[in-house]
């Protein structure tokens, strides 16, 4: 069970991160292409080292920073961000992608925060939890219940919710309770790369020379920066465990 005291961080978890997070990364893929969505979704360790410089006064070490604009560079190259015409993508779609990246940021730091006391998954059962509330408040509740779905569409909306929500971020929960937010934020930017194999399997695309490149570097960076740092005395694992005395 969790303390009383700690249902309003829940909230601020469940809404202002995760929520938010899903609102306007598809908000922003509805009104730009999807490359873009990504590009703009995947400057979220950005704002995450910024936020850890600024206000936790941590020291980003040269590796880290080298990571940072390693696996952006990287990212730019496989969603074809050079082919991209980012002045002329619509203005909502670009401010819909800049908060997905903030909201990224968001649940990255504060679920780092809940899990210097709880387990990642308890964090992330109540973070949905209040995140489920929160739409069923702003949308009709239960309303996806009485739709009239096939039992093949409801096998893939149970399908998407279990492997491309519950079980990425739960991981990503315990990414994060080893390696600390920055590092796993910018181990996450492997998804792109996981999506464009996937898409050349399945889906017949083709990836270019530098879209190829831009994985290797993403890769590269991310070898880089999980070859440095080792558990560190401000993970939530180190943290509960000094608590708990063991």
């Amino acid at each position: 069970m969790i303390s009383p005291k700690d249902l309003f961080y829940f909230f601020l978890l469940g809404t202002l991160g995760i929520s938010a997070a899903q609102f306007f990364y598809l908000f922003a893929i509805s009104k730009i292409n999807v490359a873009a969505a990504i590009l703009l979704h995947y400057t979220g360790p950005v704002f995450v080292a910024l936020y850890s410089v600024i206000f936790a006064r941590d020291k980003l070490q040269p590796v880290t920073v080298i990571a940072i604009f390693g696996t952006l560079t990287g990212c730019f190259l496989v969603v074809g961000g050079y082919n991209l015409q980012l002045l002329a993508l619509n203005r909502a779609g670009i401010i819909g992608g800049m908060f997905a990246a903030l909201a990224f940021a968001a649940y990255s730091l504060l679920s780092e925060y809940g899990m210097r006391t709880y387990n990642p998954w308890t964090v992330l059962f109540y973070a949905m939890l209040f995140a489920a509330v929160v739409w069923n408040v702003l949308q009709p509740p239960l309303e996806a219940f009485f739709r009239g779905y096939s039992p093949l569409e409801w096998w893939w909306i149970i399908f998407i919710g279990i492997f491309g929500t519950i079980l990425p971020f739960g991981f990503y929960f315990e990414g994060i309770n080893l390696i600390r937010a920055t590092h796993a934020s910018i181990t996450a930017t492997l998804e792109p790369i996981t999506a464009s194999l996937l898409a050349y399997f399945f889906l017949d695309e083709v990836m270019g020379p530098l879209q190829i490149l831009g994985g290797v570097l993403v890769i590269v960076c991310i070898v880089l920066l999980q070859g440095k740092p080792p558990m560190d005395e401000k993970t939530p694992e180190m943290v509960r465990l000094k608590k708990t005395g063991k």
